[in-house]
């Protein structure tokens, strides 16, 4: 019997387990190579993008947030408020846990510790922590095939939106892709910046036993989408970099940052 892809919407609402999902592809320190070296390299140009990059303001709009807090840990240093989103409440449930301290909550410390490393005191790595827990203002449900991705929720316009391995998860086609882009722009300020990742050619990614559709997009399909958005794209890193094969199939991974045309 051929194994079962499960898709994005009420699949990935009912059968995505952030548990499985932490472990697999968040381990750090004890995880595999492959898994930790596409860690780094988003650790490593969001504290580009946030430090020398000059992207910094007043709000900041995580989108499709999932169960983790790595992509905040140099966006808080720049922003003086952070709104987190996601589809499932299992994964809103997980960040409360680490927001709150509570017992079970995931140790991201091997994460934080090494962006510490990047500006330039591993030690100070518990005030990190304690500068994200403050920074996050709300937690909110989004769905990123809306036009309006975060509902009914009052929130002004942000000085960046930030969305990493999201949308391949969520869109069921390029053409669902281009408009949730065009979405996220909408969130936008004029002049405010839209930070994102994405896995590129992708055909699937697993958590635990079970398999989750992946959208197969192109670095020019990413770029495309945000200039038809009313961005221009300010830096492009693509690296040939997969994950392990026993749990994505990926060809190489692309960090992008845009700017929304006044």
């Amino acid at each position: 019997m051929e194994e079962r892809l499960y898709a994005g919407g009420e699949d990935y609402a009912k059968e995505f387990d952030p548990q499985d999902y932490l472990r697999t592809y968040y381990a750090f320190d004890s995880g595999t190579m492959a898994e930790n070296e596409i860690l780094k390299f988003n650790l490593e140009n969001l504290f580009q993008t946030f430090s020398e990059g000059g992207v910094a303001g007043d709000l900041l709009i995580d989108i499709g947030t999932g169960p983790t807090i790595y992509q905040l840990l140099s966006a808080c240093e720049a922003f003086r408020e952070i709104i987190v989103s996601d589809y499932t409440e299992q994964n809103l449930q997980e960040l409360r846990k680490w927001l709150g301290q509570e017992p079970g909550a995931y140790d991201w410390s091997p994460a934080v510790q090494y962006v510490c490393e990047l500006e330039g005191d591993r030690s100070k790595w518990r005030e990190k922590e304690a500068r994200l827990r403050g920074a996050v203002s709300q937690l909110l449900h989004c769905d990123v095939l809306r036009e309006q991705p975060l509902g009914s929720a009052q929130v002004r316009p942000a000085d960046c939106v930030l969305t990493l391995l999201a949308l391949e998860s969520a869109c069921p086609d390029v053409a669902a892709y281009r408009a949730a882009v065009r979405a996220l722009v909408g969130l936008l300020r004029p002049g405010g910046h839209l930070v994102c990742m994405a896995a590129l050619r992708s055909q699937f990614y697993r958590v635990g036993p079970k398999k989750f559709f992946g959208l197969y997009l192109e670095k020019e399909t990413v770029e495309q989408a945000l200039r038809d958005a009313g961005c221009r794209v300010l830096r492009c890193a693509h690296r040939p970099m997969s994950y392990s094969e026993g749990y994505s199939i990926n060809e190489g991974v692309c960090f992008v940052v845009a700017r929304k045309e006044p």
